[in-house]
């Protein structure tokens, strides 16, 4: 069957998402791996991705560790800081899906607020025909529920999508349902896996 529909994850495929980056030059890569150690920042993401309010989780969250209670606060308050740069090759790529006609989507664990204020300082997140927030949808990949969503709401058959995301177990999951799945590790990477799908010429892709 050919292919119907592109889906993009947003982390490490449209813009970088590298919390320990942030926190290694705020705090220092030592610092960093105590609290990290100490404090499970991507369990209490994975509640906002679900979710529940982005600042009242963080700040709670943040009350039970009061050694790194600044720290924490500032996943919070200097998130865009934490989700950027964008990666420009995956923008130019989804654009010229777009130019062809090919409907391309967004599916991401991200959260309701997080959404938009991605979309305020990121405005061509708003140029994809549909968008699977997870925040919205309260359920998070890899759960198989997040895939039966987005296959009920666009109505294409699971072989007729194909994915790109930065995680395996992410995709592991769609691939299980029957989608076409690409492992992201460059934009270029990509680029050539939509050539090869006859999605778009090289000269397209570039």
């Amino acid at each position: 069957m050919s292919i119907q529909a592109v889906l993009f994850d947003i982390g490490n495929v449209l813009i970088e998402w590298q919390p320990e980056r942030f926190y290694d030059a705020q705090i220092g890569e030592e610092r960093r791996r105590a609290m990290f150690s100490e404090v499970d920042l991507h369990g209490m993401n994975d509640l906002i991705d679900r979710g529940h309010n982005f600042r009242d989780t963080i700040y709670d969250w943040a009350q039970n560790y009061p050694q790194w209670q600044l720290e924490i606060q500032m996943w919070h308050d200097n998130w865009l800081q934490l989700a950027t740069p964008q990666i420009p090759h995956s923008v130019r790529l989804m654009r010229a899906l777009k130019a062809r006609d090919t409907p391309v989507f967004i599916l991401s664990n991200i959260g309701v607020q997080t959404w938009d204020i991605a979309c305020e300082a990121y405005p061509y997140l708003t140029e994809f025909d549909r968008a699977y927030v997870s925040g919205h949808m309260q359920v998070i990949k890899p759960e198989p529920d997040i895939y039966a969503q987005v296959e009920a709401d666009c109505g294409l058959p699971p072989e007729s999508l194909i994915f790109a995301d930065d995680r395996q177990d992410n995709l592991d999951t769609a691939a299980a349902r029957g989608w076409n799945t690409h492992l992201f590790t460059s934009p270029q990477g990509w680029a050539e896996r939509l050539v090869s799908e006859r999605l778009l010429t090289a000269e397209d892709a570039t």
